[in-house]
């Protein structure tokens, strides 16, 4: 599986995750554009009461993405709790517009900022 079959799926099979991206995320065009994706814990609470209807912000994984020049590419991923614990959902997530690889649009719930993805950045190695 491809770089962009993968986050495809991780933003449309069933999985509560948080994007974290520099620019509005198009799958449908290969725009330039890097972002993190935190994958929820399954099972916990959905709608305790915090931004973005998430109640327990327990993440079991994190990934990041990047296309340049048309291709996308996971340079990095990571399920390790320590390493996991050293990114944090933003309190203000809430729900954004995703277009898909074939041009429909999703709701999915995340943030769009270029100065969050650089510092998560520095977590990525």
């Amino acid at each position: 599986m491809d770089a962009l079959d993968e986050l495809s799926e991780m933003l449309t099979g069933g999985s509560r995750v948080v994007v974290i991206a520099r620019h509005d995320l198009d799958l449908s065009k290969p725009a330039e554009n890097a972002l993190f994706v935190l994958k929820m814990a399954e099972g916990s609470l959905a709608a305790g009461g915090r931004g973005g209807g998430f109640g327990e912000r327990r993440m079991v994984s994190v990934s990041f993405f990047r296309c340049a020049g048309g291709v996308w590419e996971k340079p990095f991923e990571t399920v390790d709790p320590a390493k996991v614990e050293e990114f944090e959902v933003p309190y203000y997530v809430s729900r954004i517009p995703l277009t898909l690889r074939d041009g429909r649009e999703s709701m999915g719930y995340g943030v769009v900022e270029a100065e969050l993805v650089e510092r998560y950045l520095t977590f990525a190695k």
